[in-house]
């Protein structure tokens, strides 16, 4: 009986984590199941004396600093009405129609296009299900019908309007920042030249394969009416001007100073409204729907937070983290073997849940790992002369951007990618999931890429920084 409580003494942190990972497959929601299983656990460490009767009214206290009253928290609905208005404005439309007729001379222009209206979406909205859900009813019927392979068409859309996982204004990267105690204002300069270069990869691979084989992307015919620069400059000034000027007013406000996430989040939505009466698209059915959408949505995101929040708190009391200290020593890895276990096992998880899951599960128990080994990495990131606090946090902010290039795969990687969901529910009948399946596969294969360059250049990440 002795052994039986040591051994549950010393390894309760180890089965809670192994209960997290068997009880999620469950269906149950996932905020409810994080949450079950840390109040569980908490019972059982008070059994066995490891935490005491006192540490359960700390949950309360934890949720109200953590979310209640967390200041940067409350970006997250706005930027989501933002993404949510926008989506019924009609401006992605427009947006899709001026970049064809710019981009017509460039093998593969459509797929090229519909890349960069997933670049500039990602920088308007950040919420994935409205983007791909746009770019499939208006981009996918006009592929097809100009005899565009399947695959190619389905792997460029599904993979363009991911990208706002992570372009800012991303509201992944206001969570992480959150829980890693970074500023959202440096985690979205770092996020920028990241997010254009995958959307620049995608580019390139598309004109490649279209040069390589020209049946995959046909050419564009241009119509009549589109001929002259008078028509041009028309649709450029209804079209491209004022989501461009919403988009530097929301990030230059941040990047400038001038306003806080929370306060240009507010902006954003703001303009949104302004941009959805200009289009004539502001009435009272779609405000209701919208603000029912923002609800909804935004009540998902804190209860997993709750629930996350509750989890790490009591892993951390029954010595979790130290369990897996210890493993990492056992193992024998270096700091760059356990940032690519780190990696691979984000990248496995993204096979079966989402990036809020992930980014909830894994990173309020391996950041501080990952701090720990700031010494480490600073010669590779060129920050040897800082302090060893300014190491930690520059550290914490590129392994962030790491996290979340590889988290953009867990929209795409089946069986549980939502963004393959999204896009056959949206998708004409006759796609196949197949196609699909097919169509992502070099679009994953181009997101390890990047990740591969981040780690190899962590300037690409941190420049803009300074």
């Amino acid at each position: 009986m002795n052994a039986l409580y040591n051994h549950l003494y010393d390894y309760l942190g180890g089965y809670m984590f192994i209960a997290l990972a068997l009880l999620i497959f469950s269906g149950f929601p996932v905020g409810l199941t994080l949450g079950g299983i840390a109040l569980l656990f908490a019972l059982g460490g008070i059994g066995l004396g490891v935490m005491n009767t006192a540490e359960l009214y700390l949950f309360a206290e934890r949720l109200w600093q953590n979310a209640a009253s967390n200041q940067i928290l409350v970006a997250v609905p706005c930027f989501v009405f933002m993404g949510i208005m926008l989506e019924k404005s009609n401006v992605a439309e427009r947006l899709l129609h001026v970049m064809q007729i710019l981009l017509r001379r460039i093998p593969g222009s459509l797929a090229v296009s519909v890349a960069l209206l997933g670049t500039i979406l990602a920088a308007m909205t950040g919420i994935i299900g409205a983007s791909v859900v746009m770019l499939t009813m208006m981009a996918l019927p006009a592929m097809l019908a100009q005899k565009y392979d399947a695959r190619l068409s389905t792997g460029v859309i599904a993979a363009s309007a991911t990208l706002g996982i992570l372009i800012p204004p991303s509201v992944m990267l206001i969570v992480m920042g959150d829980l890693m105690s970074i500023s959202v204002g440096n985690l979205f300069l770092a996020a920028i030249v990241p997010g254009l270069m995958l959307a620049g990869l995608y580019c390139v691979y598309v004109v490649f394969i279209s040069m390589l084989n020209p049946r995959l992307a046909p050419p564009l015919e241009r119509r009549d009416d589109e001929i002259g620069a008078m028509n041009l400059v028309v649709m450029l000034l209804k079209g491209f001007v004022p989501v461009t000027f919403l988009i530097c007013l929301v990030l230059g406000s941040i990047f400038a100073g001038w306003a806080t996430p929370t306060e240009a989040a507010g902006i954003g939505a703001f303009g949104a409204i302004l941009l959805a009466a200009l289009n004539g698209r502001l009435n009272r059915r779609v405000l209701d729907k919208v603000c029912m959408e923002t609800a909804l949505t935004s009540a998902m995101i804190f209860l997993i937070i709750g629930g996350a929040t509750a989890f790490s708190y009591v892993f951390r009391a029954l010595y979790g983290e130290d369990l897996i200290l210890d493993f990492i020593r056992w193992m024998g890895l270096s700091h760059w073997g356990l940032l690519v276990l780190l990696l691979t096992v984000i990248f496995l998880l993204g096979f079966f849940f989402d990036w809020l899951e992930i980014t909830l599960i894994i990173l309020p128990v391996f950041a501080p790992i990952v701090a720990g080994f700031a010494a480490d990495f600073a010669p590779a990131l060129g920050i040897e002369q800082l302090s060893p606090d300014e190491q930690r946090s520059t550290v914490l902010l590129w392994f962030a951007i790491l996290v979340a290039v590889n988290l953009q795969t867990s929209f795409l990687t089946p069986p549980f990618g939502f963004a393959l969901f999204f896009l056959k529910g949206s998708a004409p009948p006759s796609v196949s999931i197949r196609d699909i399946y097919g169509g992502i596969i070099p679009f994953v294969c181009i997101q390890l890429l990047a990740v591969a360059l981040l780690m190899a250049f962590p300037a690409i990440a941190l420049h803009l920084l300074g």
